[in-house]
């Protein structure tokens, strides 16, 4: 045996990563320099003990052939034990398993597990002697291998797919913008992806605000010009169609806050009982026919709270009406009794401001506004306003911890903040804003009827979780509440990064909330649920699912690893697209705004972009005319795009710019297809979808001059082309323009 003095004492097992990894204590690639040295801009050397600093692949041989010259030395023993020594390899630093090539035999011993060295005995050099021979011969082959495993594209991919997902993207990733005094929302953002930029270079070239020009022919500046034109045109006169709104006149707010005919009072009270108020529990059904029924006996003397509050359920169920029986004049009414409302809550605060009923009152309000759009996209300002009241009278706290207060009271109570917190998340979702829900111990209302409970009950026994009730639906969304709140803390906080198995997560529990409401629904096939109550339901907690991904979707054009981000966006979004076949519902995608028009815009970003993205890959492989079954699939889901976004029109929405992109996208896909022109196909389609587009507004603007109501609140005109009016124009304009820099027409 040597002696110390003579030899450092060597490592049975040599270090095989760089000196800066060892201190480190992380893993090495054993690249020269490695990634992790480079990362942090750091010399990377490799040393053995007792070695000057030396590169990898010297590290490699010389400690490969000094171990085993070492090893292989005669020993008083009579059998060396076989050694087991990993080659070192750069691909996650895993040994690599030599393996028996023609012409080169494979040491006897050897394994998969490692390379075993033969058992050599003390009277045998020549096969010590072979056995180094065959050494060398694996460390040439080990560097040929290396070599040539430098030269692949996966060799150059600098972490593995788990540091990938597992690795936080920076908050700046997600390109907050803002403009028009807010931040941009989510269905916004997903409009500034790649796919998009032909459209948006033409937009801003048509408005003048682009500096370079990027259509060059003749023919498609001329269209340029004149799409520029439709566009101020479009513009201005969507400017006239608001200017009957009750804010921009100094009219005494409490005309025209007469209920209409009985009969259609009761027609549109039962519509918002049996729609809404299954997700939205803002009232007691029986408490509130019961003040409804008051009013009708002495009409006069009823208190502005009550007027209000039939006023604004009314108003809601109206929304649900067939066209021919409600029009111009009558849709004008309820956008006064909503501002009405708005202007008693937001009135001198006395006593019967700060109550349960107003908070109803409140609720009513922010609902009516998101169906007729009357500055829906301000409802997280005015939730705030709401949530602070609501807590003021201790909402937030259970009602156990109140004395004196009914049961009927409490459950009041329970639902109603159970409602605010809902309507809180959901326009925390719409404007990309924290939903700053605070700690409460409020209970979950118990499984029960209205029917079941009035002011003399005292003891109330609930239904088991799978029978059907009118607080079931608030209670699905309520089991699905906590998931959806960690996802808009995810997506809006200013201290949190994003990771993509944080998104895979919540994207798991989120269908998994969705699997639950869905077996629900299964198991109780009760005639009370209608297919309203389902879309409406599902609605409300699928729309998460795109905001969550859709950093990773647009990602995902570039990086395979996150192709699951796509196919969840875009199953989401064809699900939101497709609802149940229901009239009302259908109505409600129609004229709403607010968390219903947002929802429409995600899935439109969605769907539009997976269009374009598979277009080129297939133009590019070739396969776009063996291959279009799926492109012909996405084709007809823009086609009821363009339907549903003139539908809008129709129906009151000032925003063209959707139908026009959409009109773009479909005509460079059709250009491709047929080998077509693109600029001067996508030219063509924008101009004639703004003369269409240009068209309906004029009739919109012609029929908001007829019909002006009076104090009954009821007009005799109609409008022009037999739709009703402007009942969703009060939109707040948030356009393609907020994608630009100078928002806004001069």
């Amino acid at each position: 045996m040597e002696s110390q003095g003579s030899q450092p004492r060597r490592r049975r097992r040599p270090a095989r990563s760089c000196i800066e990894c060892r201190r480190r204590k992380i893993r090495c690639d054993r690249n020269d320099p490695c990634t992790r040295c480079v990362s942090v801009d750091t010399r990377c050397t490799y040393k053995l003990y007792g070695d000057q600093p030396r590169s990898p692949l010297q590290s490699l041989e010389g400690t490969s052939r000094h171990s085993t010259l070492g090893t292989l030395a005669p020993s008083p023993s009579s059998h060396v034990q076989p050694i087991r020594e990993p080659l070192p390899s750069r691909d996650h630093g895993q040994p690599l398993e030599p393996r028996a090539t023609a012409g080169t035999p494979t040491p006897a011993g050897t394994s998969h597990h490692g390379l075993a060295f033969p058992q050599i005995h003390d009277e045998q050099p020549r096969r010590v002697q072979n056995s180094e021979s065959a050494i060398t011969d694996l460390l040439r082959r080990v560097q040929s291998l290396e070599q040539s495993s430098a030269q692949t594209p996966v060799h150059k991919l600098p972490e593995t797919g788990r540091e990938i997902f597992g690795r936080p993207s920076q908050p700046e990733d997600l390109q907050w913008i803002f403009a028009k005094t807010r931040v941009m929302r989510w269905s916004l953002w997903m409009a500034t992806a790649k796919e998009f930029e032909p459209f948006l270079a033409f937009y801003t070239e048509a408005t003048g605000k682009g500096k370079a020009e990027t259509f060059k022919g003749a023919e498609t500046k001329a269209l340029l010009v004149q799409a520029g034109d439709l566009l101020q045109k479009c513009k201005h006169t969507a400017r006239s169609i608001k200017t009957w709104r009750p804010s921009r006149s100094l009219s005494n707010p409490q005309l025209g806050l007469e209920l209409p005919s009985r009969e259609i009072s009761d027609m549109m009270v039962n519509l918002y009982l049996q729609s809404f108020e299954s997700t939205h529990r803002i009232l007691h059904i029986p408490s509130f026919r019961a003040d409804y029924q008051r009013y009708w006996n002495n009409p006069h003397n009823a208190s502005n709270e009550l007027r209000l509050k039939i006023l604004l359920v009314i108003g809601i169920g109206s929304s649900l009406h067939k066209e021919e029986n409600s029009d111009i004049g009558f849709r004008k009414s309820v956008h006064r009794w909503v501002y009405a409302a708005q202007a008693w809550l937001s009135g001198p605060l006395e006593k019967d401001r700060l109550s349960v009923s107003a908070l109803q009152i409140d609720c009513l309000t922010i609902l009516a506004r998101q169906i007729f759009s009357i500055g829906a996209d301000l409802v997280w300002t005015s939730m705030g306003s709401l949530l602070h009241k609501a807590m003021q009278i201790n909402l937030h706290r259970d009602p156990k911890h109140l004395s004196g207060i009914s049961v009927l009271q409490a459950e009041i109570r329970r639902r109603l903040w159970t409602t605010i917190i809902e309507m809180t998340a959901q326009s925390s979702l719409d404007s990309a804003t924290p939903a700053n829900i605070p700690e409460s111990d409020t209970e979950a209302a118990l499984n029960i009827n209205d029917d079941e409970i009035d002011e003399t009950t005292t003891v109330l026994q609930p239904h088991p979780k799978g029978t059907y009730t009118a607080t079931s639906f608030q209670i699905l969304l309520l089991e699905s509440l906590p998931v959806r709140l960690r996802i808009l803390h995810l997506l809006t906080s200013l201290s949190t990064q994003i990771s993509y198995l944080d998104v895979l997560a919540l994207s798991s529990e989120l269908s998994n909330a969705s699997g639950a409401y869905h077996s629900f629904m299964k198991e109780n096939q009760s005639s009370s649920i209608t297919p309203f109550h389902r879309n409406l339901l599902d609605y409300l907690v699928r729309r998460f699912m795109i905001p969550l991904h859709c950093h990773f979707t647009n990602k995902a054009r570039t990086n395979p690893l996150f192709t699951f981000s796509v196919k969840v966006s875009l199953q989401t979004a064809m699900t939101i697209m497709s609802p149940e076949p229901d009239e009302g519902f259908s109505k409600l995608m129609v004229n709403g705004g607010g968390l219903f028009r947002e929802g429409f815009w995600c899935a439109m970003a969605v769907i539009a972009i997976e269009l374009v993205a598979q277009l080129e890959a297939q133009n590019i492989d070739g396969t776009l005319h063996r291959n279009f079954k799926y492109i012909m699939l996405l084709k007809q889901s823009v086609n009821d795009m363009i339907a549903l976004s003139s539908e809008r029109i129709r129906h009151g929405e000032t925003n063209i710019k959707g139908h026009m992109f959409l009109s773009m996208i479909l005509a460079k896909v059709e250009a491709v297809q047929t080998g077509a022109d693109c600029e001067l196909s996508i030219a063509r389609s924008a101009k004639n979808s703004l003369e269409f587009t240009h068209s309906l507004l004029l009739a919109q603007a012609d029929s908001s001059l007829l019909g002006i109501p009076n104090n009954a609140g009821f007009a005799s005109g109609s409008s022009l082309d037999g739709s009703e009016g402007p009942g969703s124009g009060y939109d707040l304009d948030w356009d393609w323009d907020f994608l630009l820099p100078d928002a806004g027409f001069s």
